[in-house]
């Protein structure tokens, strides 16, 4: 028997079915080392990060355990943002979907309390959810984790580096002491050792080797006065010519201002951190996953948990201090069997933490010549979508399929024209070609939705 393949871990039928469906053939070097111990019951502190497919190791782990007869939370898991929690929530659901009626709950703040206590009232099984959120219901009692089995801290290291280290303590506080506790981290800083150590009952540690294959990801580092960098990104982003670009840097204020003026260079940037509003975050994510913007600057946290796939090139606006973080980074691009670009830029100071990243990966880096990069001429490219926002949304029982049908139906658009789709509880997003964008505009302003108008505008003129 292939000890890679999931019908080696003797899951219930159900759950083979549903994997097989799901097109998972063989387990990821991750899955393959940690979920035998979680369906053994044991505790697990593993290094692992966005991308390995660690949601599907602890889920089909914490799904296996449930006792679906009781209607009482078993499952807890902790994440650090909103993203990354609704997007644990939708894997889980996808892996339990061959389970007769396991319930999961997404509870994560940014949204109103009242719909949260109600689905509380009726139950759960597994709640997926963001700490400050979760301690909120426990204080107000409209959470009870009495019965708890399995707990899951995911990207623990950015929880912490979020500061939620009381929260954190107060939710594991309400939990009963026997338990399973699985600690996923993308780094091992003292902190996470320190909370394995307060957390964990014999712990077993796995580290899956996370270097990055050279021929999938093309690294070169620019050397660059500090004062130059703004610059090195703009002439990078001309020449290259990536149709998305993840680029980092290492604070919020830095975000904020190489997005500013990436934009009066005439690119297509946004920036992406801690200070921004719930409904400004879901908008710069959905525009850069739909391709209507082509370029995010982020910092590490604001990052984390972001589903991005095709992500063509990843730029280091500034080296981070922690080599396993700049893995973390590139390992964003090139996915997917694709080639990926990670391009750093570096200054004549940052010898130490050049040689530690080297150190980390076990080979050269490319050095380049930002002097030898010739810009395009013309404006930056333009990204190939437009965004446009449609003020209705669950709350009014819209459904993506609504709205294709309205854009290929009445609208007389190629349904190849027509890209993501994201519907919130009050407004929704739409990807169209941008020779699409006007007509598309006129059709959703001009034609009824699903039996009633709705205010449509780019989101660009927000």
């Amino acid at each position: 028997m292939n000890p890679t393949a999931f019908s080696a871990l003797h899951l219930k039928t159900p759950m083979l079915k549903n994997l097989a469906s799901l097109g998972y053939a063989e387990m990821t070097p991750i899955q393959a080392h940690t979920l035998p111990l979680i369906l053994a019951g044991k505790d697990v502190i593993a290094k692992a990060k966005t991308g390995s497919g660690k949601t599907a190791a602890f889920g089909i782990g914490l799904l296996t355990h449930l006792e679906l007869a009781s209607l009482r939370v078993q499952a807890l898991v902790l994440c650090p943002t909103r993203e990354l929690a609704d997007q644990v929530g939708k894997e889980l659901r996808r892996l339990a979907r061959f389970t007769d009626n396991v319930k999961i709950l997404t509870l994560c703040g940014g949204v109103p309390f009242g719909p949260q206590l109600g689905s509380l009232e009726h139950g759960a099984h597994v709640v997926v959810g963001t700490p400050g959120r979760l301690l909120d219901h426990l204080r107000r009692g409209s959470l009870d984790l009495g019965s708890l089995q399995t707990l899951v801290l995911d990207e623990a290291d950015r929880m912490l580096d979020m500061g939620f280290q009381d929260e954190i303590g107060a939710i594991i506080a309400a939990t009963p002491k026997k338990k399973q506790t699985l600690l996923f981290s993308a780094t091992y800083p003292a902190e996470i050792t320190a909370l394995s150590a307060a957390l964990q009952h014999d712990p077993v540690e796995i580290s899956v080797d996370e270097t990055h294959d050279e021929s999938v990801i093309e690294q070169i580092l620019f050397e660059v006065y500090p004062d130059e960098r703004t610059a090195a990104v703009a002439r990078i982003l001309g020449h290259y010519r990536p149709e998305s670009t993840l680029v980092f840097c290492n604070t919020k204020v830095e975000c904020q201002e190489v997005a500013a003026d990436l934009v009066d260079m005439g690119f297509a940037a946004l920036a992406i951190h801690g200070d921004l509003e719930q409904r400004e975050r879901d908008q710069v994510l959905v525009r850069f996953a739909n391709k209507s913007v082509s370029v995010l600057v982020a910092t590490d946290v604001a990052a984390r948990g972001l589903d991005i796939k095709e992500l063509a090139a990843v730029i280091n606006y500034e080296l981070p201090r922690n080599p396993e973080i700049h893995t973390h980074r590139i390992g964003r691009t090139g996915r997917a069997g694709e080639q990926g670009l990670a391009l750093s830029l570096v200054t004549a100071h940052e010898s130490r933490r050049v040689q530690a990243i080297e150190n980390v990966l076990d080979c050269t880096i490319t050095r380049g010549d930002l002097s030898s990069l010739t810009a395009a001429t013309g404006r930056p490219i333009a990204p190939p979508m437009t965004a446009i926002c449609i003020d209705g949304g669950r709350k009014n029982k819209l459904r993506p399929g609504d709205i294709l049908g309205a854009l290929t139906g009445d609208g007389g658009i190629a349904g190849s024209e027509v890209g993501k789709i994201d519907v919130f509880d009050n407004h929704a997003y739409v990807a169209i070609m941008r020779s699409s964008a006007e007509q598309a505009l006129g059709c959703l302003r001009g034609n009824k939705i699903k039996g009633r108008f709705y205010k449509v505008r780019k989101v660009d003129e927000l």
